[in-house]
């Protein structure tokens, strides 16, 4: 039998049939009589197996046309196998045979150039068109038909969307104490004025005498901080009691602006509770971060005292050691475990409350009532030999021991006064067994915990530190539109956004750095910058800066010199209190300083602060500028910003949004030029003093 030599393509119409053909045709006869004679099930499963091939597809349907055109030559035998039992019988076999004469390599190349995609295709469609036009075949039952159904419909989800982002408010607060978040906010603007009734107290707590007192000092209402701190700590009634073992008080955390009156929020409380008190005992703390607000504090309580029998002491280092201990401790006897005092009233900074804690017989705090930290952010950022442990720690009693002997009898006459020991620490005292029963209830320290400050620290681990007893915070800060705690109000305060005295005029100029002494000249002589704090980075630029000013108003020979004053900490205590009292009766016109007064410090007659060397940060720009407009009055404020920090300085304003407020105030070649030949002048004497002194 001949063989092409070529592969035939599926394009081709071949006319003759070939041998090959005409037994493939005959064998599908024969294949169409069996499947009649076989039962309808089994022709129909039969069909359904058996796979349709492209050259017996369009070979069948050529025949059952009559057709003498062919679609493709075939040149194989195909054969089909009956099924068998098995289920690998079941899956249908085409054999194929090899035609003679025809290699291996030849039908790999006939393989590799026969198009598989279009035949298939091509042989769908015939093999469809086989299956309709297949009039003898038996119709195969519906049961058993091999189709596909069709899947079922997959369940409708709703497509992925974002979730609503939280609001600022909501992302501002993470992270923060629940007791925070919970602050209250009162208005700046708030004041409360003494009823005119000698009965009525207005609600603040404080007595008739102590209203009295501060008529006479010229107050007449409460501000803002004071109508919600006062309240709180005086009332009610029960809340005024030295001891309170079973029931102690809560802590207060209070944030304010400078100036607002925070000193006597907490000195009004405390005079009007120790008033009570029959035995001396050191009942009150309060830590300040420098000495002079030590002594600033303690002339406030003296004022507010006056004739009630508080006794008031400080503790500051201005003083030796020893003279203070004799000050502050009535009876050395080692057999006091209650301590001895002679004040009620303790005023004194860090360092030299830990000596006192450490070296200082019968000096305790077992007794305390009221601790109070002033300036808290500030001292809570410097450790101070650990200070603010030592004192938590002086004020907590000792647990009782679990298992303590019976004590041997001891003499009544050696046994201490049972009035020494505070109501938390009565199970230490000695010759008394301590005995447990089922009704013990713990008795904890009366001592209540108060801090202010202008910018109070957020930082959850510092307000850990302090180990606050159910803390209630109050905030000074700008309330929603509903005069409630609006969003606003509660943004600024958890964003740090510090507020500043509504009566504050904020202004700001940009120099060169070798222009600054010139402008800072012209803002005293044109702007008439007097009764005024000028600030500086260091003592030794505030040593620098005088020196400066004085060659210059010599040169300048003006009627009357302005006098300006340097005041550091390179100053000894007797010479800064001097300077401070000069600068209070107006005998000097600037006080030249570093930030050593730039907390705290109350001068009235201060209309005019100058930052000559700008903040680096916001919570100093913040207490530099609170040092006027303080208690409703007026003020300015000027920070003189070199070039090169300009970009620094605006960016920190940005940042708590308070670039707005700061006024630019732009200055000319021609505003200082008259001032230009004394300050040469001064600058020439300036070089020649520190050349003769380097020499």
């Amino acid at each position: 039998m001949a063989v092409a030599s070529e592969p035939p393509k599926a394009a081709a119409n071949v006319k003759d049939k070939t041998k090959a053909k005409q037994r493939y045709l005959k064998g599908k006869k024969e294949r169409r009589k069996r499947r009649k004679i076989q039962s309808a099930p089994n022709a129909a499963a039969k069909q359904d197996q058996r796979p349709s091939s492209p050259r017996e597809s369009g070979s069948e349907a050529e025949g059952s046309e009559g057709s003498s055109e062919e679609s493709e030559v075939e040149e194989n035998v195909v054969e089909v196998q009956e099924p068998e039992k098995t289920e690998k019988a079941r899956e249908p076999r085409v054999k194929k045979e090899k035609p003679k004469g025809q290699t291996e390599s030849q039908k790999e190349k006939e393989d590799a150039e026969r198009p598989r995609k279009r035949r298939k295709l091509e042989s769908t469609e015939e093999n469809r068109h086989e299956s309709d036009n297949d009039d003898d075949a038996p119709p195969a039952s519906p049961q058993l038909r091999r189709s596909s159904p069709t899947p079922p419909a997959l369940p409708a989800f709703p497509l992925p969307t974002r979730p609503d982002a939280p609001s600022k408010q909501t992302l501002a607060l993470q992270g923060l104490d629940k007791a925070l978040i919970e602050a209250e906010l009162i208005d700046p603007a708030k004041l409360q004025a003494f009823p005119s009734g000698s009965s009525d107290d207005g609600g603040t707590g404080l007595s008739e005498r102590t209203r009295k007192r501060l008529k006479e000092l010229g107050i007449t209402e409460l501000f803002a901080v004071q109508t919600a701190v006062i309240p709180s700590l005086l009332t009610p009634e029960s809340v005024k009691s030295l001891y309170l073992p079973y029931d102690p008080p809560r802590d207060l955390c209070v944030s304010a602006p400078t100036g607002s009156g925070k000193t006597l929020a907490y000195v009004l409380p405390i005079v009007e509770v120790l008033s009570l008190r029959v035995v001396t005992r050191l009942r009150a703390l309060i830590v300040l971060p420098t000495r002079d607000l030590v002594t600033q504090v303690r002339e406030t309580f003296e004022a507010v005292a006056k004739g009630r029998g508080v006794k008031i002491a400080t503790a500051s280092g201005q003083h030796s050691f020893a003279h203070e201990q004799t000050q502050l401790v009535a009876d050395g006897s080692p057999d006091l475990q209650g301590g001895s005092s002679k004040v009620d009233v303790l005023i004194c900074t860090p360092g030299r409350l830990i000596d006192h804690l450490n070296g200082t017989p019968n000096f305790s705090l077992q007794h305390l009532r009221f601790l109070v930290i002033d300036e808290a952010d500030r001292l809570l950022a410097q450790s101070f030999q650990d200070w603010l442990a030592k004192v938590l720690s002086a004020t907590r009693p000792p647990p009782a021991p679990e298992d303590s002997p019976s004590p041997s009898p001891t003499p009544i006459s050696s046994m201490p006064r049972a009035d020494a020991l505070a109501p938390a620490y009565l199970h230490l005292l000695r010759g008394v067994p301590h005995v447990r029963t089922d009704v013990d209830e713990k008795r904890e320290s009366s001592c209540q915990k108060l801090l202010f400050s202008a910018t109070l620290t957020r930082d959850p681990a510092k307000i850990a530190a302090l180990n606050l007893r159910d803390p209630k915070y109050f905030v000074v800060q700008g309330q929603g539109k509903d005069g409630e705690k609006g969003e606003e109000g509660m943004m600024d305060f958890a964003m740090e956004k510090f507020s500043m005295p509504a009566t504050l005029s904020e202004n700001m100029l940009v120099c060169a750095s070798a222009e600054k002494p010139l402008v800072l000249f012209h803002l005293v002589h044109a702007h008439r910058v007097v009764n005024a704090l000028v600030f500086t980075k260091s003592a030794e630029s505030t040593t620098r800066l005088v020196r400066l000013f004085e060659f210059f108003e010599g040169a300048l020979g003006a009627e009357r010199a302005v006098v300006a004053q340097a005041y550091s900490s390179d100053l000894a205590p007797g010479e800064r209190k001097t300077i401070l009292e000069r600068f209070k009766n107006r005998e000097i016109d600037i006080l030249v300083c570093s930030d050593l007064i730039s907390r705290g410090i109350d001068i009235s007659h201060v209309s005019h602060v100058v930052s000559y060397d700008a903040p680096v940060d916001m919570r100093k720009y913040v207490h530099r500028v609170g040092r006027t407009a303080r208690a409703g009055r007026s003020g300015d404020a000027w920070t003189l910003v070199e070039e090169q920090e300009a970009r620094y300085f605006k960016t920190m304003l940005k940042s708590v949004d308070h670039l707005d407020k700061v006024k630019r105030v732009r200055m000319g070649e021609k505003d200082v030029e008259p001032l230009r030949p004394a300050y040469e002048k001064a600058l020439a004497q300036l070089k020649d003093a520190y050349t003769r002194g380097a020499t």
